[in-house]
């Protein structure tokens, strides 16, 4: 008998409440307490996945182990876990219909009439509880993307009334998280956003057990009860949840509010050991308390919108704590970037991190800002697209290759140092045809990387379609651009590093996918020790 309990988190009044930190944040908690926990995220678009959306749309696209690409919101639940997640863990509304369209055109619906309801809830559902039929999990937690009320979350709603139904009332608790705005001219915070969001959720069926209050102020006791009489829930199952100095901050908060305790009332589990969040507070500490500051310019062409690299400046945090260290960051875009004006806008940077990224915007930009950092000394890590404009600009300015180019750009240059992949030659989609997820690597003994990571074999994450052109390793290697790292089985270059410079490295993966709070990764983690060694030159 399956004994996996169910926790669903929807959200209402706005958007960018931070459903997937409070998700993540009573993960941790219930993890710390003795339970095995995985977190879901359910999106509402249309799109298969968010692997064709641009960055500016939807933030970065996250990929796990197995090659999903996915919500960034996995990121957030991989970061505080400290577990991976995998193709079971986000689910789009583009993957629903297409499943139930497939189903209906091999005829496995025997001739009924395709509806929402049952066929599209049904498979909502079967997604729901796929990773709580492995057995592997106590309990799921399911992100319900978007706001109560919007079109596109209905069948979700639907599913998660049903669920509830189907599972009894000890086994599923629906998490409502909502706003409870300060009006400074009337001086009060506001309930009243919260009672229309749960009205409406309550009109799909579906009501609240759990109300988790964003505020920016304290919500008294008085504003608890009315709170908790007018949206039918107990008022020790009203949370509030108030702007924090960090996302890291907030397992502590919830846990001071007692989320994870009610939670696993309501399930009827119990609170087996108190959570100590010993090693998460010792990063908390470090985090807090820098004894240095550092600043890295991070080179990229989405760079207005910083949830486009969240890895990214994530793992800087993650890598800044192992080093005692506070990471400021310098946001480059690399349209405006050229050779002349790299030395204005790179002038003063401890490090350079030149980001991921396709198309040929901005690409001469980074390529101007891999040559300054090379030419200057100053610590270089590149990372995907930014690992081929290292190999360009190594070609173009050393080995005076002066038309390299990468056929991304180009397809027809005369020097592709930089080609598309053999096996991506037939593709003509675009959705989820790269090569994603985890490949092995490699190291090279007497490298930088294996400094870092301290054993030869790695597997790592990757998304791209281009790669470093072997044709011209003789020529790069013999220039002194050292062959650091390569995939075993296909011989693929997957790093390149400049011995002659202090931390020059170029990595085709996307390392900044597997920092952890617990784990920051060992990459980012020399390239901050060495950027901060640089600054105290």
């Amino acid at each position: 008998m399956n004994n996996t309990k169910y926790v669903f988190v929807t959200g209402g009044v706005t958007s960018s409440l931070g459903k997937g930190i409070i998700a993540a944040s009573l993960a941790k908690l219930l993890q710390e307490r003795g339970y095995s926990v995985t977190i879901q995220k359910l999106d509402p678009y249309i799109n298969i996945d968010p692997g064709t959306l641009n960055p500016y749309e939807h933030g970065e696209c996250y990929v796990t182990d197995d090659g999903a690409e996915t919500d960034l919101d996995l990121g957030h639940y991989e970061r505080y876990l400290n577990i991976p997640t995998s193709q079971a863990n986000n689910v789009t509304t583009g993957r629903i219909y297409q499943s139930v369209i497939n189903k209906e055109r091999k005829g496995e619906f025997l001739g009924k009439t395709v509806q929402v309801i049952p066929h599209i809830t049904d498979e909502i559902k079967n997604r729901v509880q796929i990773l709580g039929n492995t057995g592997d999990f106590d309990i799921v937690i399911t992100e319900i993307g978007g706001t109560v009320g919007d079109i596109e979350s209905l069948p979700y709603i639907e599913a998660v009334r049903q669920l509830q139904w189907d599972l009894g009332e000890d086994n599923a608790v629906v998490v409502h998280l909502t706003l409870v705005p300060y009006l400074a001219a009337a001086g009060e915070l506001k309930t009243k956003p919260t009672q229309h969001s749960v009205k409406m959720l309550m009109q799909s069926g579906v009501s609240p057990d759990i109300l988790v209050c964003r505020s920016e102020h304290e919500i008294s006791d008085d504003i608890k009860r009315k709170l908790a009489l007018f949206c039918n829930v107990k008022k020790q199952n009203v949370i509030q949840s108030l702007d924090a100095e960090t996302i890291y901050d907030v397992p502590n908060l919830m846990f001071k509010e007692g989320l994870d305790y009610v939670v696993l009332d309501k399930l009827r589990l119990s609170t087996r050991k108190q959570p100590k969040l010993t090693a998460w507070n010792r990063f908390l500490e470090r985090h807090k308390n820098p004894t240095s500051t550092i600043e890295i310019g991070l080179v990229g062409k989405y760079v207005e919108l910083h949830d486009s690299y969240k890895s990214i400046t994530e793992a800087f945090i993650h890598a800044g704590a192992a080093n005692k260290t506070k990471v400021n960051v310098r946001w480059i875009h690399s349209e405006e970037l050229t050779p002349e004006s790299a030395i204005k806008q790179l002038e003063g940077v401890d490090g350079v991190l030149v980001a991921p990224g396709f198309g040929d915007r901005g690409i001469e930009g980074k390529i101007a800002a891999v040559q300054y950092v090379r030419e200057n000394n100053i610590p270089f890590l590149g990372i995907c697209l930014g690992m081929q404009m290292a190999v360009i600009e190594f070609a173009r300015n050393v080995l005076n290759l002066k038309d390299a180019n990468s056929t991304e750009m180009d397809p027809k240059v005369a020097h592709p140092v930089i080609n598309l992949m053999e096996e991506q030659k037939d593709v003509t989609e675009k959705g989820g045809t790269m090569r994603l997820g985890a490949w092995d690597c490699q190291l090279t003994q007497d490298s930088k990387v294996f400094q870092a990571y301290k054993e030869e074999l790695i597997s790592e994450r990757h998304r791209h379609r281009y790669e470093y052109n072997n044709e011209y390793k003789e020529q790069l290697e013999a220039a002194g651009m050292k062959t650091a790292g390569i995939n075993p089985k296909t011989g693929l270059v997957e790093i390149v590093e400049i011995d002659s410079h202090p931390w020059f490295v170029g990595v085709q993966y996307h390392p900044e996918y597997k920092s952890t709070v617990l784990n920051p990764h060992p990459l980012f983690v020399n390239f901050i020790k060495a950027a901060l060694k640089h600054s105290k030159k």
